[in-house]
């Protein structure tokens, strides 16, 4: 029988068989004469080797163009993805707009790191270059040499650079217009569909290049394999034939198969009755998790990190029914405890994130018994963060409607007075912010952060005498953005200017009601001072059961302020916000809680008075009295020394009275925790900062468990 081995430039080699047993072999000639008998063997191994070699040869250089063309096909088909994020991207901005929220800066990025990357990879595949490959690695792309794929480049290209320029308002800054990101909408609306067929197009063309030369690789190796055994049997011949294509088609399956689990968005896995998973999960399966899943790890063992030990329990029984075969599928649905399931995820920085993930289940049945389930997951934490925000601004809606029935109620001369001194601050909190530049020193920049805060804290004490919450709910959180500044050593003027103040809205909102207080002028504007006085004097009492209430405690609080509208507005602008500030800390640092007043031998009801009169030597005098704790030097020590203002030596060196005159320094405060009434160390500094502009005196008397009584003398 002759082997019939195929060799590169002939159609086939037929080597024959040796001499029979006994025959004798032509005497030798010459030093190669007795290797003659095994000249057709030698010859044989020596072609097989050739033949395998070049084999060998053309496998290698196969082989690494199907890896080129391999990254070809990946890359193409991140070109198609890339294309449709940029669309996604574009419109997510533009629903930002449309709602009026800021543009989200993972939004951004993912904009121009998809533009980025489409540009890039749309060169490479023209003139080839290195680019960043699906794993972040730089890869070496080839330029697409078949006619066909230089067709569907050029139209690929004719569409993308017009795309391009018209992204590029918005790839180079966060300062583009909305007509340039409409441009841009409108640009991929009109072609992002024509774009996404010529992608789909190309990247059918990569995969034909690759499958033809995993084609004639698999073309050599099975007819070398074939051809070389097929001397030994017609039937081994036929075997190898159909295992070939047996494994051609596992191989197309198994590629299908991991193709599906690598694109699929949701997590996608088998959970067996020992509640184990199966060997293959969705590669999304891993990022919803937080975490690299293992096949055969215990379902429950992995979900008892990140939830609950009653959802876990509820988990355990609840896939227990849908392994019972006699239990209907579609009666248990309805009562799956993990349809919405926060979980607690580490991050990659090591960060703990929440996360809202909804889990399907699905039987996988052979007959009547239950084989597997198939768990369907799902991120929908937009979805809930969605319905949160939708919530929060139904109540926020509630809560301005709220306060623009409150200001429809307030005394008319109130509300103007009120809206002139507020847009007043707002303007100047603006001015100061905007006055510092780049160039401006830290002390500079911090002065300026002092200022807007005293201006910002009296307007929120001015807006919560009226009871308008809204407004003093928004000039808390400007103040938390201020504090932030300050906690994090970020005092710079470009920082000031990147801060996302919340003038605006402010502004918008005091606009509003200086419309309202224009609009009912007329019918009120012969109203009597003594009404606007008696309001003054209403709203201070109102504030004082307010701010108590919130903090826990009672109070009776007297207000006589009869005389003040002898005082000329600006001046009665000053003491207003003094006798505000002061009411508030009466109330949260001054007055005890009921059980511990009680405990002491007071009465539970705390006694606030605030009065302004003349003296005995003709001066204004504004005086604001509790009767609570009192103040205690030994707590203010060591308060500054919690601080780290002072070292405990210095500390020792002051007297109380020293001590005690740190209440009125910026940054400085007993409470534990800042809240919206106290916390910060504003409102005293804010007293302070008035009284020097009123050229007044301030004068405090203390009794610990008694009283403290402020007076602020001024002509």
């Amino acid at each position: 029988m002759s082997a019939v081995l195929p060799v590169r430039g002939a159609d086939r080699i037929v080597v024959p068989q040796t001499a029979p047993a006994g025959a004798h072999p032509a005497p030798s000639k010459g030093g190669l004469a007795s290797f003659g008998k095994y000249r057709e063997i030698i010859i044989a191994v020596a072609l097989f080797l050739i033949f395998d070699l070049g084999v060998l040869v053309l496998n290698f250089y196969t082989s690494f163009k199907i890896d080129q063309d391999t990254v070809a096909i990946n890359l193409s088909g991140r070109q198609r993805v890339v294309s449709q994020r940029v669309a996604r991207t574009l419109l997510e901005l533009d629903a930002m707009r449309v709602s009026g929220a800021p543009y989200k800066a993972d939004t951004l990025a993912e904009l121009r790191a998809g533009a980025k990357i489409f540009q890039v990879s749309q060169l490479a595949f023209r003139e080839g270059g290195t680019i960043p490959g699906g794993d972040g690695k730089p890869v070496y792309l080839e330029p697409v040499v078949s006619s066909r794929g230089r067709e569907l480049e050029e139209k690929v290209d004719v569409l993308w650079k017009p795309y391009y320029a018209s992204l590029q308002p918005l790839l180079v800054g966060d300062s583009f217009t909305p007509q340039e990101l409409a441009a841009a909408l409108a640009y991929s609306q009109t072609n992002n569909i024509k774009l996404l067929g010529l992608a789909n197009d190309f990247v059918t063309e990569t995969q034909q290049i690759g499958a033809s030369r995993a084609s004639v690789l698999r073309m050599v190796q099975t007819g070398g394999i074939v051809l070389a055994l097929l001397n030994f049997a017609f039937i081994l011949f036929k075997f190898l034939r159909r295992l070939k294509t047996s494994d051609a088609a596992i191989e197309a399956a198994t590629e299908e198969n991991r193709e599906i689990l690598t694109s699929v968005r949701e997590g996608l896995f088998l959970l067996t009755p020992g509640h184990q998973l199966g060997s293959q999960l969705s590669r999304s399966t891993h990022t919803l998790f937080g975490r690299t899943l293992v096949p055969g790890q215990n379902f429950f063992d992995v979900l008892s990190t990140m939830v609950s030990e009653k959802a876990l329990t509820d988990a355990r029984d609840y896939v227990e029914l849908l392994f019972s075969p006699h239990v209907k599928e579609q009666l248990v649905q309805g009562i799956n405890p993990l349809s919405e399931v926060e979980l607690t995820v580490t991050s990659r920085l090591g960060q703990q994130t929440s996360r809202y993930l909804s889990f399907h289940f699905n039987r996988v049945q052979d007959g009547a018994a239950v084989r597997h389930l198939l768990v369907t997951v799902q991120d929908i934490t937009q979805k809930v963060e969605l319905q949160a925000r939708l919530t929060g601004e139904r109540q926020r809606s509630q809560k301005e409607l709220s306060m623009m029935l409150k200001a429809f109620e307030t005394e008319p001369a109130m509300m103007r007075s009120f809206v002139e001194r507020a847009e007043a601050s707002l303007l100047e909190v603006n001015d100061l912010l905007r006055s510092t530049s780049s160039a401006s020193s830290e002390v500079q920049v911090l002065k300026a952060v002092d200022g807007a805060y005293r201006r910002i804290h009296a307007f929120k004490g001015d807006a919560a005498s009226l009871g308008l919450e809204i407004l003093a709910s928004l000039a808390h959180q400007f103040e938390s953005e201020l504090q932030k500044l300050k906690d994090n050593g970020a005092a710079t003027g470009d920082a000031l200017l990147a801060l996302p103040l919340p003038l605006e809205d402010l502004l918008s909102k005091v606009g509003a009601f200086k419309a309202l207080s224009q609009k009912r002028h007329g019918d009120n504007a012969a109203q009597p001072a003594s009404d606007a006085q008696q309001g003054l004097n209403t709203a201070l009492a109102q504030l004082a059961a307010e701010v108590a209430g919130d903090c826990g405690k009672r109070v009776t609080t007297e207000v006589r302020m009869a005389s003040s509208m002898e005082i000329p507005p600006a001046k009665m602008d000053l003491v207003r916000e003094i006798a505000i500030q002061l009411l508030r800390n009466a109330v949260v640092h001054g007055v005890e809680a009921p059980a511990t007043r009680q405990a002491g031998g007071k009465a539970a009801e705390g006694q606030i008075a605030v009065t302004l009169g003349r003296d005995e030597a003709n001066q204004w005098l504004l005086t604001v009295r509790d009767d609570g704790a009192g103040l205690n030097a030994a707590d203010v020590r060591r308060r500054l020394l919690e601080l780290g203002w002072y070292s405990d030596e210095q500390l020792q060196s002051f007297s109380d009275k020293q001590i005690v005159s740190h209440i009125f320094k910026p940054g400085f405060s007993t409470a534990g925790t800042a809240s919206r009434h106290a916390g910060r160390g504003v409102g005293l500094d804010l007293v302070q900062a008035n009284v020097q502009s009123l050229g007044a005196r301030l004068m405090l008397s203390s009794s610990p468990g008694q009283h403290t009584e402020f007076r602020i003398a001024f002509s």
